[in-house]
């Protein structure tokens, strides 16, 4: 038995389901906020394109590289998107399709991490984070090591990371736009951060799936950044048509960036046999090559986070992110907030402590839940007026009163 399963946590939503197992909530609809999985209607010209398809190649095994009119079209969006110079993104050597960004970010580490190494080898990450960051680092025979977010910009300060911490680091993990904070690293944060991980022989692996989910200005790409030192060395850029086009079932992504680190990603994944299904190739085809549907979709997020500042804003920091679909909010004792509100209301969030680690003498998590508004408009109203009507009855005063609210 691999010894590194019995140093993984249980996950998020395992959690969760622990959580309320007894808890016996009102003969109302469940309103679901605690994954973040996108219900909204897939778009026609993907599933079009994806039925249309489903009789090729269903009698050969795809291949690990892909198609390469799907690599071109990859290249070409992020080439659009991110303003890089043409030819800077070779669709042969720097993109490399993947079974969305999940599948991807966990076996990126045990491609770079070398588990014999003494002491071992660090993965930093943002904490919060996602947990398929940390089960990465233990079962590639690492040591995770946390960045606690700051409360005010919702990114750690990697400027303190300390110079020890650098040398035994294999591999650093960014989310911009992060989950759950929705903050984003501007260009000199991320120009910095390509700078130290050459100097130190880290590979800077940035999870961007929220990058097209914004409200005001686009966040900056770490491709773009990379372009302007005129090198993609150490940088590694993860995308996916989850979020993007909401079809999470699709399992659709793609990793851009140094092709010396993909070419030993791509063997890697060869004997993993992690190859997309023809029909998945073709939707994502369709996929990269529109952006009318992003951008109605992002019309849609951005109704739902103003009914959530309208609904809940007296009662609730609820700030617009950077990026993704999170409420983020302070509420005393994330749990206990939890299952009053399942026991009260039906509508069902996340404990921020199910997305962070104690590090550092804190939780940056445990005070905090994560609200998905990722329902209908209709339903995701729904259950804001919901927890507004719970709020009128357990008012948010103070630290200590947030937490004996829970409780009464």
């Amino acid at each position: 038995m691999n010894p590194g399963l019995a140093s993984l946590q249980a996950y998020p939503f395992e959690r969760l389901r622990q959580l309320l197992q007894d808890v016996n909530p009102p003969a109302l609809p469940l309103i679901d906020f605690s994954i973040g999985e996108p219900r909204q209607q897939a778009p026609e010209l993907v599933a079009q394109a994806l039925t249309a398809s489903l009789q090729q190649g269903l009698a050969e095994y795809p291949k690990v590289l892909g198609e390469l009119t799907l690599r071109r079209a990859m290249a070409a969006w992020a080439s659009r998107r991110f303003s890089l110079p043409s030819g800077f993104l070779d669709p042969d050597r720097c993109i490399l399709p993947v079974n969305g960004t999940r599948e991807a970010l966990f076996s990126i580490a045990q491609t770079l991490v070398d588990p014999c190494q003494e002491p071992k080898a660090l993965v930093l990450m943002p904490n919060p984070f996602y947990q398929i960051y940390e089960g990465a680092a233990l079962l590639a025979g690492a040591e995770p090591y946390y960045l606690n977010c700051d409360p005010v910009s919702g990114q750690p300060d990697y400027h303190a990371i300390p110079e020890a911490i650098w040398q035994r680091a294999a591999l650093i993990y960014v989310n911009s736009p992060h989950n759950p904070t929705g903050a984003a690293l501007d260009q000199d944060a991320l120009a910095w951060l390509i700078a130290q991980t050459r100097r130190h022989g880290v590979v800077l692996a940035v999870d961007e799936c929220y990058s097209e989910i914004y409200f005001r200005d686009a966040p900056v790409g770490v491709l773009a950044v990379a372009a302007a030192t005129g090198s993609l060395e150490g940088v590694l850029s993860f995308h996916s048509l989850s979020k993007r086009s909401s079809i999470p079932g699709a399992r659709s992504g793609f990793v851009a960036g140094d092709p010396a680190v993909l070419a030993r990603f791509l063997r890697y994944r060869t004997y993993l046999g992690a190859a997309m299904p023809p029909f998945i190739q073709a939707a994502s085809l369709a996929a990269w090559g529109d952006e009318e549907h992003v951008a109605q979709s992002r019309r849609t997020y951005a109704r739902k986070f103003a009914a959530a500042q309208d609904i809940l804003g007296g009662h609730l920091d609820i700030a617009l992110p950077d990026g993704g679909f999170y409420l983020w909010p302070e509420v005393g004792d994330g749990e206990a907030f939890t299952r009053a509100l399942f026991a009260s209301k039906h509508v069902r969030c996340l404990p921020g402590a199910y997305l962070a680690r104690h590090a550092h003498g804190l939780h940056p998590g445990q005070e905090r839940v994560r609200i998905a508004l990722v329902g209908s408009e209709e339903e995701c109203i729904e259950g804001l007026q919901r927890i507004r009507d719970f709020l009128d009855n357990h008012p948010l005063k103070s630290s200590q009163s947030k937490e004996s609210a829970w409780h009464s």
